[in-house]
């Protein structure tokens, strides 16, 4: 059995808010600049170019690469075979309030949905998952709300056809338009729940962009983003919402087994500026 003490799992919460908000991941950074080449309309072309010298500058320079330090959720991947030596929940919210004060980073979350109120530290949104081994694996998402405002989720019928799927997801991103800064990274989410399809949905925004995998199922899916990516990109929304053929980077889909009576399916769009950050302890 593998004890981790609470204050090393606040201290890498902290260092991941910091990373997450200040370094673009490696695949997005990659992907801004294949779509810069590709890219031919010049108007779009030189957004992508401001989009990547902002990330550039932000890593440098140790600056949020968003004015939206997003609402950060926290995904755990906790080990069957580790103690924590306090309390884990509470040792996230220390490390997301740590992180924030100390990176300089808005804080946006206000404690009351409804009376809303003067934005404070409050609690991440936390998602626990018991895996196998004796490692604690924690990411930090911090999610930007002009793109978390345009998620959608459908119940299918489960005689729907693929192609009334597809239109969904292809409709969805059409709705957020320009609002949630494009070029894109959409997460869908098929299967489970309600609950649990948007669950995949953003969790799918975790996986790096361009993965791959052999298994039947996934297979299926990777031929499914590949169509859904090239139908996003004719939609001339572009950079921005200027126009121009990169209107997505990618389209990243995790499936669950459901209801024989129902097919979930669900769409979380990220800006851009997607950003996370993972540890091991």
């Amino acid at each position: 059995m593998k004890i981790i003490p609470t204050n090393k799992i606040t201290r890498a919460i902290a260092d991941l808010c910091i990373q997450a908000n200040q370094i673009l991941r490696k695949d997005v950074f990659l992907a801004l600049k294949v779509a810069y080449k590709k890219e031919t309309n010049k108007r779009a072309k030189d957004i992508l170019e401001a989009i990547i010298k902002n990330a550039d500058i932000a890593r440098k320079e140790g600056l949020a690469i968003c004015q939206d330090t997003g609402l950060p959720c926290v995904f755990v991947e906790l080990g069957q075979n580790v103690k924590i030596n306090g309390d884990l929940k509470s040792a996230i919210n220390k490390g997301v309030e740590l992180g924030y004060k100390k990176g300089s980073l808005r804080n946006s979350i206000v404690k009351n949905p409804l009376l809303r109120g003067k934005p404070g530290y409050q609690p991440a949104a936390i998602h626990f998952d018991i895996v196998k081994g004796n490692k604690l694996k924690v990411t930090v998402l911090p999610k930007g709300f002009g793109c978390e405002n345009k998620s959608q989720l459908k119940m299918f019928l489960p005689t729907a056809k693929l192609d009334e799927i597809k239109k969904f997801i292809v409709d969805a991103v059409k709705s957020a338009g320009p609002d949630a800064c494009p070029p894109y990274i959409v997460g869908v989410g098929i299967g489970g729940t309600t609950d649990y399809a948007l669950f995949l949905a953003k969790k799918a925004l975790l996986k790096k962009i361009g993965i791959r995998n052999s298994s039947p199922v996934r297979g299926l899916s990777r031929k499914l983003e590949k169509e859904l990516l090239n139908k996003l990109n004719q939609l001339n929304i572009g950079p921005m919402g200027l126009g121009g053929k990169t209107t997505a980077l990618a389209v990243n889909i995790e499936t669950y087994p459901t209801h024989i009576a129902g097919l979930p399916v669900a769409v979380n769009i990220s800006c851009h500026a997607l950003r996370s950050a993972s540890k091991e302890i």
